[in-house]
């Protein structure tokens, strides 16, 4: 079956087979929230991106992949991304982490520690797979994104609520804006090439591509 990145909240986990790795997308809650499991598939460790909601489904979705979870990155402080974590957390035994300028709120929300607070340039390990993290500010101020770089090939990109189809995450005033807008350009566009994969928060996935052609468009608008 061919991956498409097409899923809903209650319906099936959409699947993804890489020479390292497994990438599994859920939608869960009310506002279809996008949940990625990686799975590396030499030694079967786990890292969950956003545990965003309906805690029964993503336990289902962590036994898709393997009987452990060993991380979970939370990618920003908005309720809607860690409704789950701290069921998640206590049932698994993961670790938490999220961005350093984000990790408090995460934290105070959630009742979870987050044991690593993670910066722009961070590595994480997970098996054998390296996870780079990229600090995308302005949708609040830790969002991050994780970019995973096959051996030889495509990146895949995990954006959180900081880049979409169509533009930038929401943003709150014109100063939050230029901050995302020049972040993803320096950080994302400058540094990938086209046929990066873009995994958002929510919806449909993206290339690097299909989004570069707009980007003038995004900063005229501003938005």
């Amino acid at each position: 079956m061919t991956y498409t990145g097409d899923v809903r909240a209650g319906g099936p986990t959409d699947l993804r087979v890489l020479d390292e790795i497994e990438i599994r997308k859920a939608a869960v809650g009310s506002t279809d929230n996008n949940a990625y499991l990686l799975t590396c598939r030499s030694d079967r460790s786990q890292v969950l991106v956003d545990a965003a909601d309906e805690p029964d489904r993503l336990l289902e979705l962590v036994r898709e992949g393997s009987s452990q979870l060993d991380l979970v990155v939370t990618t920003h402080r908005h309720a809607d991304h860690h409704r789950a974590l701290e069921s998640l957390v206590a049932v698994t035994g993961a670790s938490s982490a999220a961005g350093a300028d984000d990790a408090a709120a995460v934290a105070e929300a959630t009742d979870v520690p987050v044991a690593r607070r993670l910066h722009d340039g961070d590595v994480l390990h997970v098996g054998h797979l390296a996870l780079h993290v990229i600090a995308l500010r302005g949708h609040t101020p830790g969002s991050i994104a994780l970019a995973y770089v096959e051996p030889g090939g495509r990146t895949h990109l995990f954006t959180g609520d900081s880049l979409f189809p169509g533009g930038v995450g929401r943003t709150t005033s014109p100063e939050a804006f230029d901050q995302l807008y020049g972040d993803v350009v320096a950080r994302v566009f400058d540094r990938f090439d086209d046929h990066t994969w873009v995994y958002p928060g929510h919806g449909a996935d993206t290339t690097l591509g299909a989004e570069r052609p707009h980007l003038d468009e995004w900063r005229a608008r501003g938005w």
